[in-house]
């Protein structure tokens, strides 16, 4: 049997996938950790992914809960940023590289979610770069909407009759946050 290291990509993996794997994988531990992962993902800025998004994606695909992830978790992780991307460039609408207030707001109603202009510009306090014309990257695109897609799973848990309000307890909240967050 050829091992994997030998060049062949395990059955499932895509070539390509194992190629840049292997590339990724600077202590040959047959692993991803975050670190190796953070080095090896780029914005169209050229800054380096951050660690929140990172950790969020590496958890996503990690079945073992041991902080990395396999060839395999890999080669599916690169399929998400993939998806992700092409979303963030679909959104992009002036081509920048990043997305606007107006593309967010844009982004957001595309995907289903009706949220104030006020929620969106708080997104863009709290993830963009600090500038006169703030705007988000990719890996912040990608940490927004994988944090508003489980909030919004966890708040329609408790929202049984579809009605757009809750009633929980501090604690319940709390446990939906950690529970879902952290």
């Amino acid at each position: 049997m050829v091992s994997p290291r030998a060049g062949n990509a395990p059955p499932g993996v895509d070539p390509e996938a194992f190629s840049w794997f292997q590339a990724v994988d600077a202590d040959h531990s047959g692993y991803i950790s975050v670190k190796e992962l953070k080095q090896a993902l780029v914005n169209s800025n050229w800054s380096t992914f951050n660690d929140e998004t990172c950790l969020l994606m590496i958890n996503m695909f990690d079945k073992t809960r041991s902080g990395r992830i396999d060839v395999y978790g890999f080669s599916a992780l690169l399929r998400f940023i993939q998806q992700w991307r092409n979303l963030f460039q679909q959104y992009d609408r002036d081509q920048s590289g990043s997305i606007s207030f107006s593309e967010l707001q844009q982004a957001f109603s595309q995907m289903g979610y009706n949220l104030s202009p006020q929620f969106s510009q708080l997104l863009l306090a709290r993830y963009a770069q600090r500038s006169s014309n703030p705007s988000i990257q990719l890996d912040r695109f990608i940490q927004i909407c994988m944090q508003l897609q489980s909030t919004t799973d966890a708040f329609r848990e408790k929202d049984t009759g579809l009605v757009g309000n809750v009633r929980l307890s501090y604690e319940d909240f709390l446990t939906m946050v950690v529970t879902r967050m952290l």
